[in-house]
Protein backbone atom coordinates (compact mmCIF):
# COMPACT_ATOMS: atom_id res chain seq x y z
CA UNK A 1 0.00 0.00 0.00
CA UNK A 2 1.51 3.46 -1.14
CA UNK A 3 2.56 5.37 2.36
CA UNK A 4 0.31 8.49 1.36
CA UNK A 5 -2.71 6.39 1.35
CA UNK A 6 -4.52 9.29 2.28
CA UNK A 7 -3.21 11.67 -0.54
CA UNK A 8 -4.39 11.78 -4.26
CA UNK A 9 -2.16 14.29 -6.55
CA UNK A 10 -4.02 16.18 -9.30
CA UNK A 11 -0.49 18.65 -10.11
CA UNK A 12 -0.68 17.05 -13.70
CA UNK A 13 -4.31 17.03 -14.00
CA UNK A 14 -6.31 19.64 -11.67
CA UNK A 15 -3.56 21.33 -10.78
CA UNK A 16 -2.13 22.81 -14.63
CA UNK A 17 -5.85 22.72 -16.25
CA UNK A 18 -6.91 25.60 -13.49
CA UNK A 19 -3.53 27.48 -12.91
CA UNK A 20 -1.78 27.27 -17.10
CA UNK A 21 -5.04 26.33 -19.05
CA UNK A 22 -3.78 22.76 -19.29
CA UNK A 23 -1.20 23.38 -20.96
CA UNK A 24 1.70 21.08 -19.07
CA UNK A 25 3.48 19.24 -21.72
CA UNK A 26 3.69 15.49 -21.76
CA UNK A 27 7.50 16.44 -21.06
CA UNK A 28 7.49 18.10 -18.31
CA UNK A 29 5.10 15.81 -16.94
CA UNK A 30 7.76 12.88 -17.66
CA UNK A 31 10.11 14.94 -16.06
CA UNK A 32 9.46 14.51 -12.55
CA UNK A 33 6.29 12.13 -11.80
CA UNK A 34 8.50 9.30 -10.85
CA UNK A 35 9.62 11.22 -8.09
CA UNK A 36 6.56 12.52 -7.30
CA UNK A 37 5.33 8.73 -7.47
CA UNK A 38 8.19 7.85 -5.44
CA UNK A 39 6.65 9.56 -2.49
CA UNK A 40 3.95 7.15 -2.23
CA UNK A 41 1.09 8.87 -3.14
CA UNK A 42 -2.19 6.55 -3.32
CA UNK A 43 -3.44 7.83 -6.56
CA UNK A 44 -2.32 10.68 -9.12
CA UNK A 45 -4.94 12.35 -11.15
CA UNK A 46 -3.15 12.78 -14.33
CA UNK A 47 -5.95 12.08 -17.50
CA UNK A 48 -9.04 13.27 -18.35
CA UNK A 49 -10.63 16.84 -17.83
CA UNK A 50 -9.65 18.86 -20.17
CA UNK A 51 -6.61 16.84 -20.64
CA UNK A 52 -7.51 15.67 -23.77
CA UNK A 53 -8.92 18.06 -25.70
CA UNK A 54 -5.69 20.28 -25.08
CA UNK A 55 -3.10 17.58 -25.93
CA UNK A 56 -4.86 17.14 -29.69
CA UNK A 57 -6.39 20.97 -29.78
CA UNK A 58 -3.20 22.90 -28.69
CA UNK A 59 -0.12 20.89 -27.95
CA UNK A 60 -0.32 18.39 -30.97
CA UNK A 61 0.37 15.76 -28.73
CA UNK A 62 -1.79 12.24 -28.63
CA UNK A 63 -3.05 12.12 -25.49
CA UNK A 64 -3.43 7.99 -25.30
CA UNK A 65 0.02 7.85 -25.71
CA UNK A 66 0.61 10.82 -22.77
CA UNK A 67 -1.37 7.67 -20.89
CA UNK A 68 0.51 5.18 -21.61
CA UNK A 69 4.32 6.77 -21.09
CA UNK A 70 2.84 8.28 -17.60
CA UNK A 71 1.59 4.81 -16.42
CA UNK A 72 5.32 3.44 -17.69
CA UNK A 73 6.56 5.52 -14.86
CA UNK A 74 4.64 4.81 -12.11
CA UNK A 75 5.26 2.26 -9.16
CA UNK A 76 3.17 3.11 -6.12
CA UNK A 77 0.55 5.21 -6.78
CA UNK A 78 -2.23 3.97 -9.16
CA UNK A 79 -2.73 6.23 -12.74
CA UNK A 80 -6.76 8.05 -12.15
CA UNK A 81 -8.82 9.97 -14.52
CA UNK A 82 -11.28 12.31 -14.26
CA UNK A 83 -14.57 10.95 -16.28
CA UNK A 84 -17.84 13.54 -17.56
CA UNK A 85 -20.29 10.55 -17.23
CA UNK A 86 -22.35 10.46 -21.14
CA UNK A 87 -20.06 13.75 -22.03
CA UNK A 88 -16.70 11.31 -21.60
CA UNK A 89 -13.73 13.98 -21.79
CA UNK A 90 -15.77 16.18 -24.36
CA UNK A 91 -18.71 18.51 -24.04
CA UNK A 92 -21.58 16.74 -25.37
CA UNK A 93 -23.38 13.59 -24.60
CA UNK A 94 -21.70 10.61 -26.62
CA UNK A 95 -23.73 7.67 -28.06
CA UNK A 96 -23.76 4.59 -25.79
CA UNK A 97 -20.92 2.45 -28.23
CA UNK A 98 -18.79 5.41 -27.83
CA UNK A 99 -18.48 5.64 -24.19
CA UNK A 100 -18.35 2.00 -24.10
CA UNK A 101 -15.01 2.06 -26.33
CA UNK A 102 -13.86 5.18 -24.68
CA UNK A 103 -13.64 3.69 -20.95
CA UNK A 104 -12.46 0.40 -22.21
CA UNK A 105 -9.49 1.73 -24.00
CA UNK A 106 -8.80 3.81 -20.86
CA UNK A 107 -8.08 1.19 -18.75
CA UNK A 108 -6.61 -0.71 -21.74
CA UNK A 109 -3.96 1.94 -21.94
CA UNK A 110 -3.66 3.04 -18.07
CA UNK A 111 -5.86 4.04 -16.12
CA UNK A 112 -6.82 2.32 -12.77
CA UNK A 113 -9.01 4.65 -11.06
CA UNK A 114 -11.97 6.35 -12.81
CA UNK A 115 -13.29 9.58 -11.08
CA UNK A 116 -17.01 9.73 -12.95
CA UNK A 117 -19.33 12.42 -12.69
CA UNK A 118 -22.24 14.51 -13.87
CA UNK A 119 -22.60 18.19 -14.39
CA UNK A 120 -26.14 17.82 -12.94
CA UNK A 121 -26.02 14.90 -10.54
CA UNK A 122 -28.22 12.71 -12.93
CA UNK A 123 -27.60 9.32 -12.72
CA UNK A 124 -28.68 8.48 -15.70
CA UNK A 125 -26.03 10.01 -17.54
CA UNK A 126 -23.21 7.74 -15.41
CA UNK A 127 -24.67 4.71 -15.58
CA UNK A 128 -23.25 3.36 -18.69
CA UNK A 129 -19.91 4.66 -17.79
CA UNK A 130 -20.01 3.13 -14.55
CA UNK A 131 -21.14 -0.40 -15.81
CA UNK A 132 -18.84 -0.70 -18.36
CA UNK A 133 -15.69 0.50 -16.03
CA UNK A 134 -16.78 -2.00 -13.68
CA UNK A 135 -16.85 -4.63 -15.89
CA UNK A 136 -13.36 -3.80 -17.48
CA UNK A 137 -11.74 -3.97 -13.63
CA UNK A 138 -11.45 -0.14 -12.53
CA UNK A 139 -11.28 0.90 -9.61
CA UNK A 140 -14.57 3.38 -10.01
CA UNK A 141 -15.21 5.98 -8.02
CA UNK A 142 -18.64 7.86 -8.20
CA UNK A 143 -18.51 11.87 -7.45
CA UNK A 144 -20.89 13.93 -6.31
CA UNK A 145 -20.77 17.60 -7.59
CA UNK A 146 -21.01 19.94 -5.14
CA UNK A 147 -22.54 23.25 -4.92
CA UNK A 148 -24.87 25.71 -3.23
CA UNK A 149 -28.54 26.49 -3.48
CA UNK A 150 -31.57 26.28 -2.00
CA UNK A 151 -31.92 22.59 -3.76
CA UNK A 152 -28.67 21.50 -2.12
CA UNK A 153 -28.66 20.26 0.81
CA UNK A 154 -26.86 17.44 2.61
CA UNK A 155 -29.84 15.31 2.43
CA UNK A 156 -29.87 16.06 -1.71
CA UNK A 157 -26.08 15.23 -2.03
CA UNK A 158 -26.75 11.74 0.64
CA UNK A 159 -29.69 10.44 -1.38
CA UNK A 160 -27.47 10.90 -4.42
CA UNK A 161 -24.47 9.27 -3.23
CA UNK A 162 -27.20 6.04 -2.58
CA UNK A 163 -27.95 6.30 -6.28
CA UNK A 164 -24.21 5.60 -7.01
CA UNK A 165 -23.79 3.18 -4.41
CA UNK A 166 -26.13 1.35 -5.81
CA UNK A 167 -24.56 1.06 -8.75
CA UNK A 168 -21.77 -0.45 -7.58
CA UNK A 169 -18.89 1.86 -7.48
CA UNK A 170 -16.13 1.13 -4.55
CA UNK A 171 -15.41 4.64 -3.15
CA UNK A 172 -17.41 7.97 -3.21
CA UNK A 173 -15.49 11.63 -3.57
CA UNK A 174 -17.66 15.26 -2.84
CA UNK A 175 -16.32 16.86 -5.88
CA UNK A 176 -16.46 20.60 -4.66
CA UNK A 177 -15.07 22.31 -8.23
CA UNK A 178 -15.42 25.78 -7.44
CA UNK A 179 -14.70 26.02 -3.74
CA UNK A 180 -17.19 26.69 -2.35
CA UNK A 181 -17.38 23.76 0.67
CA UNK A 182 -17.00 25.67 4.06
CA UNK A 183 -15.72 24.17 7.39
CA UNK A 184 -19.41 23.76 8.35
CA UNK A 185 -21.20 21.67 5.52
CA UNK A 186 -17.85 19.85 4.58
CA UNK A 187 -17.89 18.05 8.56
CA UNK A 188 -21.78 17.61 8.59
CA UNK A 189 -21.52 16.37 4.69
CA UNK A 190 -18.26 14.35 5.28
CA UNK A 191 -20.16 12.61 8.49
CA UNK A 192 -23.53 11.73 7.09
CA UNK A 193 -21.76 10.24 4.15
CA UNK A 194 -19.32 8.34 6.66
CA UNK A 195 -22.30 7.52 8.55
CA UNK A 196 -24.72 5.92 6.08
CA UNK A 197 -21.91 4.19 3.43
CA UNK A 198 -18.80 1.53 4.08
CA UNK A 199 -17.25 3.05 1.55
CA UNK A 200 -13.81 5.41 1.15
CA UNK A 201 -14.77 9.03 1.16
CA UNK A 202 -12.25 11.58 -0.78
CA UNK A 203 -13.10 15.27 -0.73
CA UNK A 204 -11.99 17.60 -3.47
CA UNK A 205 -11.78 20.93 -3.53
CA UNK A 206 -10.02 24.21 -4.89
CA UNK A 207 -8.83 27.38 -2.66
CA UNK A 208 -10.56 29.97 -5.02
CA UNK A 209 -12.50 31.52 -2.36
CA UNK A 210 -9.63 30.87 0.32
CA UNK A 211 -12.11 28.11 1.62
CA UNK A 212 -10.61 24.90 0.29
CA UNK A 213 -8.04 24.66 3.27
CA UNK A 214 -10.99 25.42 5.81
CA UNK A 215 -12.76 22.62 4.37
CA UNK A 216 -10.23 20.24 4.34
CA UNK A 217 -9.60 20.43 7.63
CA UNK A 218 -13.39 20.08 8.75
CA UNK A 219 -13.25 16.83 6.66
CA UNK A 220 -10.33 15.49 7.91
CA UNK A 221 -11.97 16.08 11.13
CA UNK A 222 -14.87 14.27 10.30
CA UNK A 223 -13.32 11.03 9.30
CA UNK A 224 -12.58 11.58 5.14
CA UNK A 225 -10.26 9.04 4.12
CA UNK A 226 -8.34 10.47 1.10
CA UNK A 227 -7.92 14.49 0.61
CA UNK A 228 -6.73 15.90 -3.16
CA UNK A 229 -4.35 18.11 -3.20
CA UNK A 230 -1.36 19.27 -5.70
CA UNK A 231 2.45 20.74 -4.99
CA UNK A 232 2.45 24.52 -4.24
CA UNK A 233 3.44 25.78 -7.40
CA UNK A 234 0.52 24.46 -9.42
CA UNK A 235 -1.92 24.59 -5.66
CA UNK A 236 -3.84 27.20 -4.18
CA UNK A 237 -5.68 29.82 -5.69
CA UNK A 238 -8.13 28.37 -8.50
CA UNK A 239 -6.62 25.04 -7.96
CA UNK A 240 -6.63 22.60 -4.94
CA UNK A 241 -4.55 23.33 -2.01
CA UNK A 242 -1.30 22.84 -1.21
CA UNK A 243 0.04 19.18 -0.41
CA UNK A 244 2.94 20.24 1.62
CA UNK A 245 0.49 22.79 4.35
CA UNK A 246 -2.37 19.89 4.13
CA UNK A 247 0.43 17.20 4.81
CA UNK A 248 1.73 18.94 7.76
CA UNK A 249 -1.38 19.61 9.43
CA UNK A 250 -3.33 16.68 9.11
CA UNK A 251 0.22 14.76 11.05
CA UNK A 252 -1.25 16.62 14.20
CA UNK A 253 -4.73 14.70 13.78
CA UNK A 254 -3.16 11.59 12.96
CA UNK A 255 0.56 10.40 12.91
CA UNK A 256 1.06 10.16 8.90
CA UNK A 257 4.18 8.36 7.55
CA UNK A 258 7.18 10.28 6.99
CA UNK A 259 7.85 11.75 3.79
CA UNK A 260 11.50 13.04 2.23
CA UNK A 261 11.25 17.30 2.41
CA UNK A 262 14.38 17.19 0.08
CA UNK A 263 12.90 15.67 -2.32
CA UNK A 264 9.52 17.69 -1.79
CA UNK A 265 12.22 20.74 -2.40
CA UNK A 266 13.45 19.26 -5.65
CA UNK A 267 9.95 18.57 -7.26
CA UNK A 268 8.91 22.54 -5.68
CA UNK A 269 11.52 23.98 -7.61
CA UNK A 270 10.91 21.86 -10.69
CA UNK A 271 7.44 22.60 -10.66
CA UNK A 272 8.25 26.23 -10.20
CA UNK A 273 10.36 26.45 -12.98
CA UNK A 274 7.40 24.70 -15.15
CA UNK A 275 4.68 27.09 -14.03
CA UNK A 276 7.45 29.47 -15.30
CA UNK A 277 7.57 28.46 -18.74
CA UNK A 278 4.29 28.39 -19.17
CA UNK A 279 3.67 32.24 -18.22
CA UNK A 280 1.30 33.15 -21.07
CA UNK A 281 -1.14 30.81 -19.97
CA UNK A 282 -0.84 31.58 -16.41
CA UNK A 283 -4.37 32.37 -14.57
CA UNK A 284 -1.70 35.11 -12.73
CA UNK A 285 -4.30 35.13 -9.37
CA UNK A 286 -2.09 35.84 -6.48
CA UNK A 287 -4.79 35.84 -3.73
CA UNK A 288 -8.27 34.62 -3.52
CA UNK A 289 -11.13 35.93 -5.29
CA UNK A 290 -14.31 36.29 -2.79
CA UNK A 291 -16.63 37.23 -5.49
CA UNK A 292 -16.45 33.56 -6.44
CA UNK A 293 -18.45 33.08 -3.07
CA UNK A 294 -21.04 34.49 -4.87
CA UNK A 295 -20.36 33.56 -8.96
CA UNK A 296 -19.75 29.78 -7.95
CA UNK A 297 -17.10 30.17 -10.98
CA UNK A 298 -14.58 27.11 -10.37
CA UNK A 299 -11.37 27.11 -11.01
CA UNK A 300 -10.62 25.96 -14.93
CA UNK A 301 -13.71 28.27 -15.66
CA UNK A 302 -12.22 31.31 -13.43
CA UNK A 303 -8.81 31.00 -15.77
CA UNK A 304 -10.28 30.37 -19.22
CA UNK A 305 -13.26 32.97 -18.30
CA UNK A 306 -10.03 35.64 -18.33
CA UNK A 307 -7.21 34.26 -20.49
CA UNK A 308 -11.29 34.42 -23.42
CA UNK A 309 -12.30 37.95 -22.41
CA UNK A 310 -8.92 38.81 -22.36
CA UNK A 311 -8.58 37.70 -25.78
CA UNK A 312 -11.29 39.86 -26.70
CA UNK A 313 -9.75 42.86 -25.17
CA UNK A 314 -12.69 43.11 -23.13
CA UNK A 315 -11.47 41.89 -19.57
CA UNK A 316 -12.78 44.70 -18.14
CA UNK A 317 -16.69 43.48 -18.15
CA UNK A 318 -15.59 40.74 -16.12
CA UNK A 319 -17.62 41.83 -13.03
CA UNK A 320 -20.06 42.41 -15.04
CA UNK A 321 -19.92 38.16 -16.40
CA UNK A 322 -19.32 37.36 -12.25
CA UNK A 323 -22.54 39.25 -11.68
CA UNK A 324 -24.35 37.66 -14.78
CA UNK A 325 -23.20 33.77 -14.23
CA UNK A 326 -25.39 33.38 -10.93
CA UNK A 327 -28.88 34.74 -12.51
CA UNK A 328 -28.05 32.63 -15.70
CA UNK A 329 -27.45 29.85 -13.53
CA UNK A 330 -30.42 30.55 -11.34
CA UNK A 331 -32.64 30.80 -14.67
CA UNK A 332 -31.61 27.33 -15.50
CA UNK A 333 -32.29 25.30 -12.23
CA UNK A 334 -29.09 25.96 -10.47
CA UNK A 335 -26.83 23.30 -12.50
CA UNK A 336 -23.57 22.86 -10.51
CA UNK A 337 -21.08 24.98 -12.16
CA UNK A 338 -18.87 21.85 -13.88
CA UNK A 339 -17.88 20.82 -17.37
CA UNK A 340 -20.07 21.10 -19.53
CA UNK A 341 -22.69 23.27 -17.40
CA UNK A 342 -20.04 25.79 -16.52
CA UNK A 343 -19.45 26.46 -20.63
CA UNK A 344 -22.87 26.59 -21.05
CA UNK A 345 -24.07 29.15 -18.48
CA UNK A 346 -20.53 31.17 -18.83
CA UNK A 347 -20.94 31.45 -22.47
CA UNK A 348 -24.76 32.45 -22.29
CA UNK A 349 -23.84 35.17 -18.98
CA UNK A 350 -20.51 36.66 -21.57
CA UNK A 351 -23.41 36.82 -24.13
CA UNK A 352 -26.07 38.30 -21.69
CA UNK A 353 -23.31 41.08 -20.71
CA UNK A 354 -22.18 41.77 -24.46
CA UNK A 355 -25.47 42.18 -25.66
CA UNK A 356 -26.71 44.48 -23.19
CA UNK A 357 -29.89 41.98 -23.52
CA UNK A 358 -30.56 39.21 -21.55
CA UNK A 359 -31.15 36.46 -23.89
CA UNK A 360 -31.42 38.13 -27.00
CA UNK A 361 -29.23 35.50 -28.06
CA UNK A 362 -28.87 32.02 -26.84
CA UNK A 363 -26.32 29.44 -27.87
CA UNK A 364 -27.62 25.69 -28.97
CA UNK A 365 -25.73 24.36 -26.02
CA UNK A 366 -28.43 26.55 -23.81
CA UNK A 367 -31.31 25.24 -26.09
CA UNK A 368 -30.12 21.49 -25.90
CA UNK A 369 -29.86 22.01 -21.79
CA UNK A 370 -33.36 23.42 -21.91
CA UNK A 371 -34.80 20.89 -24.21
CA UNK A 372 -33.63 18.10 -21.63
CA UNK A 373 -30.67 16.61 -23.61
CA UNK A 374 -27.58 17.45 -21.03
CA UNK A 375 -29.89 15.60 -17.98
CA UNK A 376 -32.08 17.14 -15.53
CA UNK A 377 -31.71 20.22 -13.99
CA UNK A 378 -31.87 20.27 -10.14
CA UNK A 379 -34.30 22.64 -10.05
CA UNK A 380 -37.38 23.75 -12.62
CA UNK A 381 -36.08 26.10 -15.35
CA UNK A 382 -37.92 29.21 -15.06
CA UNK A 383 -41.64 28.59 -17.24
CA UNK A 384 -41.02 31.85 -19.16
CA UNK A 385 -37.45 31.45 -20.43
CA UNK A 386 -38.20 27.77 -21.49
CA UNK A 387 -40.62 29.17 -23.67
CA UNK A 388 -38.56 31.70 -25.26
CA UNK A 389 -35.76 29.68 -26.06
CA UNK A 390 -37.56 26.65 -27.29
CA UNK A 391 -40.95 27.90 -28.38
CA UNK A 392 -43.15 25.24 -29.37
CA UNK A 393 -40.58 22.42 -28.92
CA UNK A 394 -41.14 20.33 -25.88
CA UNK A 395 -38.34 18.91 -23.16
CA UNK A 396 -37.65 15.16 -23.57
CA UNK A 397 -38.49 13.45 -20.89
CA UNK A 398 -36.10 10.18 -20.99
CA UNK A 399 -32.27 9.57 -20.99
CA UNK A 400 -30.76 11.96 -23.31
CA UNK A 401 -28.46 9.23 -24.16
CA UNK A 402 -31.07 7.22 -25.79
CA UNK A 403 -32.05 9.41 -28.03
CA UNK A 404 -28.57 9.76 -29.68
CA UNK A 405 -28.01 7.26 -32.16
CA UNK A 406 -25.06 4.95 -32.54
CA UNK A 407 -21.86 7.03 -33.28
CA UNK A 408 -18.91 4.64 -34.18
CA UNK A 409 -19.58 2.70 -37.66
CA UNK A 410 -20.63 6.34 -38.62
CA UNK A 411 -17.47 8.10 -37.48
CA UNK A 412 -15.33 5.58 -39.00
CA UNK A 413 -16.46 6.11 -42.33
CA UNK A 414 -16.14 9.41 -42.27
CA UNK A 415 -12.44 9.39 -40.81
CA UNK A 416 -11.34 6.57 -43.43
CA UNK A 417 -7.56 5.76 -43.44
CA UNK A 418 -6.92 8.85 -40.99
CA UNK A 419 -7.67 6.45 -37.91
CA UNK A 420 -5.82 3.33 -38.13
CA UNK A 421 -6.91 2.18 -34.64
CA UNK A 422 -10.07 2.79 -32.05
CA UNK A 423 -7.64 5.31 -30.42
CA UNK A 424 -7.30 7.14 -32.92
CA UNK A 425 -10.91 7.07 -34.18
CA UNK A 426 -12.34 8.29 -30.87
CA UNK A 427 -10.05 11.63 -30.96
CA UNK A 428 -12.21 12.08 -33.66
CA UNK A 429 -15.27 10.63 -32.29
CA UNK A 430 -15.08 13.05 -29.29
CA UNK A 431 -13.14 16.13 -31.03
CA UNK A 432 -14.79 16.68 -34.26
CA UNK A 433 -13.31 18.61 -36.51
CA UNK A 434 -10.02 19.38 -34.31
CA UNK A 435 -9.77 15.88 -33.83
CA UNK A 436 -9.83 15.55 -38.07
CA UNK A 437 -7.36 18.25 -38.30
CA UNK A 438 -4.91 16.24 -35.54
CA UNK A 439 -5.28 12.93 -37.16
CA UNK A 440 -4.41 14.46 -40.80
CA UNK A 441 -0.87 16.38 -39.70
CA UNK A 442 -0.10 13.18 -38.01
CA UNK A 443 -0.93 11.08 -40.86
CA UNK A 444 1.11 13.48 -43.01
CA UNK A 445 3.96 13.66 -40.76
CA UNK A 446 4.10 10.09 -41.18
CA UNK A 447 3.66 9.65 -45.24
CA UNK A 448 6.75 12.24 -44.92
CA UNK A 449 8.65 10.36 -42.94
CA UNK A 450 8.31 7.34 -44.99
CA UNK A 451 8.80 9.30 -48.18
CA UNK A 452 12.07 10.22 -46.82
CA UNK A 453 13.24 6.66 -45.84
CA UNK A 454 11.90 5.84 -49.56
CA UNK A 455 14.53 8.10 -50.93
CA UNK A 456 17.38 6.22 -49.62
CA UNK A 457 17.01 3.20 -51.95
CA UNK A 458 18.69 3.29 -55.22
CA UNK A 459 16.45 3.70 -58.07
CA UNK A 460 13.29 4.57 -55.94
CA UNK A 461 10.75 2.02 -54.28
CA UNK A 462 12.27 -0.71 -53.22
CA UNK A 463 10.90 -4.02 -54.51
Amino acid sequence: MPILSMFTDTTFRDGHQSLIATRMRTEDILGIIEEVDSLGFQALEVWGGATFDVCVRFLNEDPWERLRLIKKKLKNGKAQMLLRGQNLVGYRHYADDVVELFVKKAVENGVQVMRIFDALNDIRNLEKSIEVALKCGAHVQGAISYTVSPFHTVEYFVNYAEQLVERGVHSLCIKDMAGLLTPKVAGELVSALKKRFDLPLEVHSHATAGLGELAYLAAIQAGADIIDTAFSPFGMTTSQPAFEPIYYSWNEYRPLPEIDWHKVDRIVKYLTDVRNKYDAYDVKMYSIDHRVITSQVPGGMYSNLVKQLSEQKMLNKLDDVLREIPRVRADLGYPPLVTPTSQIVGVQAVLNVITGERYAKVTREVKDYVKGLYGKPPAKIDEDLAKKILGDEKPIEGRPADYIEPELEKRKGEIGLLAENDEELLIYAILGEVGKQYLKKKYEEKLYIDWNLVEKFEGGYPV
